[in-house]
């Protein structure tokens, strides 16, 4: 089977730059070649827009979904599928055998490392699992404040609360199906951190990159550095190896310098908002993916990225006429 090299972003919506970055390394290896984009309004999709050709989809729970998807990359010679979003990693992890079938590598993770990352109480047991350490669970009947509270299964820092006496356990609180309640960690005191970090098709890390958050705007980092710090090696010795797991995942984590402290708290089995910033600071994950993916090329654990980069973020506009 003749191996086809163009590349589809699903779930495009607003990443522009992520695409910009995927369409500049594939013409670097396979000029003309073609970056598309998948959204379900692609009129409205600034990314799809920007793309090559940006292609409608049903909801990602729509039965269609998955036929949709693998007839859009079979008649556009699509061999790599690279989602976004966490709603649609866990039945593209499901279909991933049958888009390999196809000639077509789908960038996800195995199902069951993405189950455990889609519900907070599996992340936490996994985080203590390999040594590391989580948010103290509290007993909301019996509460010490401050606490915090989030859904089990939540994103986009949606339905957070920081409850600091009684009185602000509110009704809508208690009666939440999907809260979880834990220890407060003081910002004053710890330093959040998201960490792009890269696994090759052998499951072994070969980058890592802590990216401390300065201002967040809906769940994603809106100014921040890269930091060359503790937790490359905290991490390197924990997660050197994980089975099932494949491309980029990104952690979020609180980091304290004082003692080296480090309490998990997310795991996000894809590219994570802020990876532009690990990519501006060298850490290119979309040319490992292709060396490995369309080049069969074996990639090697490097730490060569900048450290101390900033990145300040700002909004930009896709105008269309009529």
């Amino acid at each position: 089977m003749e191996k086809r090299l163009n590349i589809l972003i699903s779930s495009a919506g607003k990443r522009v730059v992520f695409t910009h970055i995927f369409m500049k390394n594939l013409a670097k290896w396979f000029p003309g070649q073609k970056v598309f984009t998948t959204d379900m309004y692609p009129e409205y999709a600034p990314a799809g827009i920007e793309s090559d050709g940006c292609f409608k989809v049903p909801r990602v729970t729509d039965a269609d979904y998955i036929p949709t998807l693998l007839d859009i990359c079979l008649r556009n010679e699509v061999g790599m599928v690279v989602p976004t979003i966490d709603t649609e990693l866990i039945i593209l992890a499901e279909h991933k055998d049958l888009f390999e079938k196809n000639g077509i590598f789908v960038i996800v993770s195995d199902p069951d490392f993405i189950k455990i990352s889609r519900d907070k109480r599996c992340t936490n047991e996994y985080f203590r699992k390999i040594q590391i350490r989580t948010p103290r669970p509290i007993d909301i009947n019996n509460p010490e404040f401050p606490l915090f509270a989030k859904p089990y299964d939540g994103s986009l820092s949606k339905d957070l609360y920081l409850i600091r006496n009684k009185e602000e356990i509110t009704p809508e609180i208690m009666n939440h199906p999907k809260l979880i309640f834990m220890e407060y960690i003081d910002t004053s005191k710890y330093k959040e951190f998201s960490v792009d970090m890269y696994y090759g098709r052998d499951h072994k890390i070969k980058s890592i990159v802590p990216r401390e958050r300065l201002e967040i705007r809906a769940g994603e980092i809106n100014k921040g550095y890269t930091r060359k710090n503790y937790l490359v090696e905290y991490i390197k010795e924990r997660m050197s190896y994980l089975p099932g797991v494949i491309g980029c995942i990104c952690l979020q984590l609180f980091y304290r310098s004082a003692d080296n402290d480090v309490v998990g708290i997310e795991i996000n089995p894809r590219f994570g908002g802020g990876y532009p910033l690990s990519y501006h600071a060298g850490a290119d994950y979309m040319d490992l993916i292709i060396r490995e993916y369309f080049l069969d090329q074996t990639v090697e654990y490097k730490d060569d990225w900048h450290n101390n980069t900033l990145m300040l973020r700002y909004d930009e506009n896709v105008i269309i006429y009529e």
